[in-house]
């Protein structure tokens, strides 16, 4: 795992967990052995983090998933018998209330689009650190969706030359501060970094997420990052 960035999100401290909430339950699903163990190794070492089981392939590790029921599974993309959108949906069908995070070495965004309709709850690349995963299982955990910062970036950067914002539209039924908090989602940040940064609670960027969600129609933060880069809504330079 790469040593930690200077990335938007996720902030990079260690994953945060009150101390009457039972640690969250991890499964790792990856083909290659040596970067299974190893992530496995350094996620039992951190707090709040419990690790119930990894698997060397999609169809091992759904059945893995349907015996010990994970919170959170980590999932690659590229796997022999059972690729890992293919396990996604079977995981999420076998266990509906696991979360995804797809881990992975491809940065290509069709994956990203294929990982987002396979029901994942976040994308992220395995140049990470591990304190960035552990904070992305945290945060995914806790009902969000992520997508890795650099991923954030080849998104917005892939759409600067769509055609401009349309004129009408689900889009120009938010609100000024819905908008910018559509705008931080989009640029990586997690619901405590867009309140530090807009100077709000918590709580207060959560109902701006449900209700922007709501209005546009979609069912996660992910997918309202491709809606905004794809709308061109971020006043990109």
């Amino acid at each position: 795992m790469a040593d930690q960035g200077a990335t938007p999100t996720p902030t990079g401290e260690p994953a945060q967990v009150a101390p009457d909430r039972a640690p969250v339950r991890v499964m790792v699903v990856d083909d290659q052995q040596l970067f299974r163990r190893g992530l496995t190794m350094l996620l039992a070492a951190e707090p709040g983090l419990e690790v119930v089981g990894e698997a060397g392939d999609g169809v091992e590790g759904t059945r893995l998933a349907e015996t010990t029921a994970p919170d959170v599974v980590l999932l690659d993309v590229k796997m022999p018998k059972r690729s890992g959108m293919e396990t996604c949906l079977a995981i999420k069908q076998a266990v509906p209330s696991a979360k995804i995070i797809m881990l992975t070495a491809s940065d290509d965004e069709g994956d990203l689009y294929e990982a987002v309709k396979s029901g994942a709850s976040g994308y992220l690349l395995k140049d990470s650190s591990i304190e960035e995963v552990a904070q992305a299982i945290a945060v995914v955990a806790d009902g969000q969706s992520l997508i890795s910062p650099s991923m954030a970036i080849k998104l917005i950067d892939e759409f600067k030359q769509m055609r401009p914002a349309k004129e009408s539209g689900p889009a120009l039924r938010l609100t000024d501060r819905e908008l910018d908090v559509l705008r931080l989602v989009a640029h990586g940040l997690s619901n405590k970094e867009i309140a530090a940064r807009l100077f709000i609670s918590e709580n207060t960027v959560k109902n701006h997420v449900r209700n922007m969600l709501e209005k546009l129609q979609l069912h996660s933060r992910m997918e309202a990052v491709i809606y905004a880069v794809r709308e061109n809504l971020l006043e990109l330079p």
